[in-house]
Order: C-alpha cells, then structure tokens, then sequence
C-alpha cells in the first residue's frame, strides 16, 4: 500500500528541493528515501528509477525556472527586459543550484518538445528580443550568446569562481549594458 503523502510530485519537488542543498549530481534514491522515512523500494510505485526522478526534477525546473523568467519580461521591452531577464536568470541558477543543474539534464527529445516549461522559456527568450528587432539568424545567435554569457557568469559566480576586488553585482551590470550595447548594434556588427 502506497505510503499517505507519497506522490509522484511530492517526490519531485522533495527532489528538487534536496538537489538545491547537495547538489543535483548526488541526488539518489537512497537519499531521497530517507527524506521521507521509506526504505528505497518504495520509491518504485512512482518513478521507474533514478533517470526517471531526474527527468522530472528537470521538467519541474524548466517549469519554475519559465514561470520566473516570463514575469521577469512581462510589459518590458529592450534594455529594461534584458536586465530584468538576466536578474532572473541570475537569482534562479544562484539560488536554486540544483534545480538549475537540472535543466542541463539530458530529456528526450519528444519529451522535451512536450514540456511546457521549455516552451515558455523559449517564448521569453525571444519575447526581451522583440524590442531589438532582430530577423532570424540573428535572434538565434544572439539568445545563445546570451545564455552564454548569463550561465557562465552565473556558474563561475556560484562556485566561487570570480576573484578579484570588485563587486559582483557591478560586473554583471556592466555585462548586462555590453550585453544591451551589442544588441542595440547588431545589424552593424
């Protein structure tokens, strides 16, 4: 008999939640079980495995992780929502390590092009790019340089990789501004 309380969500969200504090790399069933007081079998009534709970923690990160980024744009356009979309960005990977780790989890295709959350990340992706005007190629090139800059900083910033004397929130605003700057010129560059 399934244990009261013990769900398919509740598992992936106490999953989310314990990637967050040990990292998404060393979520386990074992430790996932002990959470809940249950010995490891039991987790089998709902998910299949390890990659299966994975897979979910992820869908549920890209979900979350959409829903924070499109409230980020809404009603902003050019430089005010680039900056609100990094600062979400931002606070979302640093915040929320594991689940961040998450959405670089490998899904199945078919299963990702399902995922609402995907979806929706990809829309406010292109939706801070409408007040730049740029066609396609360009809105393409310029989402993955984006999110290039924005994981890098935020992955060096979240392993201590950033060093110097210097404020790390007045790096990332001048990044943010190089960032406008290069979007504002591309048809030049």
């Amino acid at each position: 008999m399934p244990r009261v309380g013990l769900t398919r969500d509740a598992l992936i969200s106490a999953a989310a939640d314990v990637a967050d504090e040990i990292g998404f790399e060393h979520l386990t069933l074992a430790v996932l079980a002990k959470r809940f007081g249950v010995r490891d079998a039991s987790l089998y009534t709902h998910v299949r495995g390890l990659s299966d709970l994975m897979e979910g923690v992820a869908l549920l990160a890209h979900d979350e992780w959409a829903e924070v980024l499109g409230q980020a744009v809404a009603g902003r356009s050019g430089h005010a929502a680039l900056t609100a979309f990094a600062d979400a960005y931002r606070a979302f990977a640093t915040g929320h390590p594991g689940r961040y780790a998450a959405t670089r989890y490998p899904i199945a295709p078919e299963r990702l092009a399902a995922s609402q959350g995907v979806a929706r990340i990809i829309e406010a992706c292109y939706a801070l790019l409408r007040g730049y005007d740029l066609p396609e190629p360009d809105a393409t090139d310029a989402v993955r340089l984006l999110r290039s800059t924005f994981h890098g900083f935020s992955d060096l910033e979240a392993t201590g990789g950033f060093t110097a004397d210097r404020s790390l929130d007045a790096s990332w605003r001048r990044a943010v501004d190089a960032l406008h700057h290069t979007l504002t010129e591309w048809s030049r560059i």
